[in-house]
């Protein structure tokens, strides 16, 4: 049969089904076969809120969008190429996510009564029979039959065991429609499987199988290449936000040699962070799972207090468990750094869905004058860089350090050209090593120009000293109630902190010209979404431009004179205006914002008409 060749530029694919299919592991290893050709890629994993809804309801849909291209890209793509459903509720979830006359392919098993009944279609409505697709190019597989067929060798298989190859069947279809080989996926298979062979023969003959259907079947009759991308030159790796920051840690902890303690609690979607900590104990990694959240943190405030990095993980109700550790942190002025991976709140909220909703938490979520530093990550392989960042603040200030990340960056993936040890610039510390020979006695809470008092390690001579959340007298260390002493401090601790803008990167502008008529404000997840939307707006002839910000507290000294360059600041978030509040309160800006609070990123054309529409406004 002669197959047409088509040479794409930009593919966005979404595989989408019931939690129990396998959708994540398909998406996972077409983006890593994706990065191994260069190509350059982002996606956005979507898990269902609970862990185990009802099989075939819209509740339980799990979902993986993939986009990769010739081109750079930074979101995951507004709208679908491609939807691989592989029952009713994944189509119906996401048919509003499909561009017009893309195409759907369905796996036909997954829409007979009972599946249709389960994603509440009427009686009798069936989206693949009915005509309601008629704007989409529809391909009906029976991929479950298929499958089954596949295996049909595999006598001591139930057929619960045969149907969970299914994914593997439709990664095969997919791999042969982008002219992609097969070899990572079976190398994969036979690390995770290596030791059940019935089980990896099986995954692997499924595989093969659903890449032969492809070349055979008159269903398909074009297949798709898209080019390697224009990257700059070096060694590439396709990396998740978690994975990323917890190597931003270990080479905090390499280069300035300090173990790195990790202290927490597992909380969705923080917890692969404790997950790839605890693979490298090689590079002086501890990791603790303690029984709850103030415990993690309360067993990282003690690491650090012996002259370790101490850290801790959690998201947003875990966040609201460790305020009162917090404090104590700030007040013996430690380093720590605590990892934020914001979700949907409040409370329990969205678990598993994305939002930028503790901002106004980091800032003044503490009893008291608290001030603390805050760093957020901008994209998946940003989160090595800010990780790192936070690190030296933490150490160089002694002061706790809040990371911010979210779902959405956590889960997601992209090509990161990751550095070397040399390329990295050391985190220099120094320990009060002991009392010099005009020192009578150990002052803790003497300080240096960065207003930074002395890391002194229990059990070294001479360094006795009292800790404590009670207020400490300046300079002795001795708790004082003296009320001018307590604003003293407090106004110390606060210019500790402010002081830190001395020693950060002055804020750059990330596109667009210096002057103009609209800047686009964000920080962190929106970046992909933001960035694009500038990029075409620019191409348009328009006087657009984009600053992201990665330090949140304190500000970079320049923001406030980068804003006045501008006739207006429009501020998207995905809360309900945080980072607005906080803009328009330090630089007397009238910033508007641009807020989505549905679990999921905001979109470049949501964006773009945003900014037109502001441009149209007096």
């Amino acid at each position: 049969m002669s197959r047409k060749e088509e040479l794409l530029q930009d593919v966005v694919i979404k595989f989408a089904g019931d939690s129990g299919d396998g959708m994540q592991l398909t998406g996972q290893q077409f983006t890593n076969n994706t990065a191994l050709l260069g190509i350059d890629l982002a996606t956005f994993p979507d898990f269902p809120a609970e862990i185990r809804a009802p099989i075939g309801t819209v509740p339980g849909v799990s979902g993986f969008q993939l986009r990769f291209s010739s081109d750079r890209v930074f979101t995951p793509g507004d709208l679908c190429d491609i939807l691989v459903a592989m029952n009713a509720a994944a189509l119906k979830v996401n048919l509003k996510s499909i561009k017009p006359g893309g195409k759907i392919i369905a796996n036909i098993d997954g829409f007979d009564n009972k599946n249709l009944r389960l994603a509440n279609y009427p009686d009798g409505v069936n989206p693949l029979e009915d005509g309601s697709l008629d704007g989409f190019e529809v391909t009906k597989v029976d991929v479950t039959k298929l499958t089954r067929e596949a295996l049909k060798e595999f006598t001591d298989l139930g057929t619960k065991e045969r149907d969970r190859a299914k994914n593997m069947f439709v990664l095969g279809l997919i791999y042969w429609m982008y002219n992609r080989k097969l070899d990572n996926t079976i190398d994969f298979l036979t690390e995770k499987f290596g030791k059940k062979d019935t089980i990896l023969r099986s995954n692997i003959k499924v595989l093969q199988a659903g890449y032969n259907y492809g070349d055979t079947t008159e269903a398909f009759t074009t297949r798709y290449k898209v080019e390697k991308a224009r990257m700059a030159p070096g060694t590439y790796r396709s990396i998740m936000g978690n994975q990323a920051l917890a190597m931003g840690l270990v080479a905090a902890g390499e280069r300035s040699g300090l173990p790195i303690f990790l202290g927490t609690y597992p909380i969705t979607p923080a917890s692969d962070i404790l997950h790839e900590l605890s693979r490298h104990k090689s590079f002086g990694i501890r990791t603790f799972q303690a029984e709850d959240e103030i415990a993690g943190i309360s067993s990282a405030i003690g690491a650090s207090y012996g002259g370790h990095l101490g850290v801790t993980t959690t998201s947003g109700p875990g966040m609201a468990l460790k305020t009162e550790a917090m404090g104590l942190a700030v007040m013996l002025e430690i380093p720590l750094l605590i990892v934020n991976i914001q979700r949907g709140g409040p409370s329990t909220g969205l678990p598993t869905k994305t939002e930028q909703s503790d901002l106004l938490q980091a800032y003044y979520g503490r009893n008291g004058e608290c001030p603390m530093p805050v760093i957020s990550a901008s994209t998946p392989s940003d989160c090595f860089d800010a990780a790192y960042e936070a690190a030296r603040i933490a150490v160089q200030h002694m002061t706790p350090v809040i990371l911010l990340s979210d779902g959405y960056i956590a889960n997601g993936a992209e090509p990161w050209k990751f550095p070397k040890a040399e390329d990295l610039k050391p985190i220099e510390v120094t320990f009060k090593e002991g009392l010099s020979e005009d020192e009578p006695k150990f002052m803790p809470y003497k300080r240096d120009e960065k207003l930074v008092r002395p890391w002194a390690v229990p059990g070294t001579p001479g360094l006795e000293h009292r800790i404590g959340g009670l207020e400490k007298q300046d300079v002795t260390g001795n708790v004082s109630y003296d009320q001018d002493n307590h604003q003293h401090m407090v106004k110390t601790r606060q210019a500790k902190v402010d002081k830190i803008a001395d020693y950060i990167p002055l804020q750059t502008l990330d596109s667009g010209p210096e002057k103009g008529k609209v800047l686009l404000l964000g920080w962190g997840s929106t970046y992909g979404s933001i960035k694009s939307a500038a990029l075409e707006l620019q191409a348009e002839g328009l006087e657009v431009s984009h600053a992201h910000i990665r330090y949140l507290r304190p500000f970079p000294r320049n923001l406030g004179e980068i804003l006045r360059n501008f006739d207006k600041v429009l501020i998207p978030e995905i809360n309900n205006g945080q980072l607005i509040k906080i803009i328009r309160d330090e630089f007397f800006v009238d910033a508007k914002g641009y807020n989505k609070i549905m679990g999921v990123p905001i979109t470049k054309g949501e964006l773009v008409s945003a900014v037109k529409q502001m441009l149209e406004e007096r």
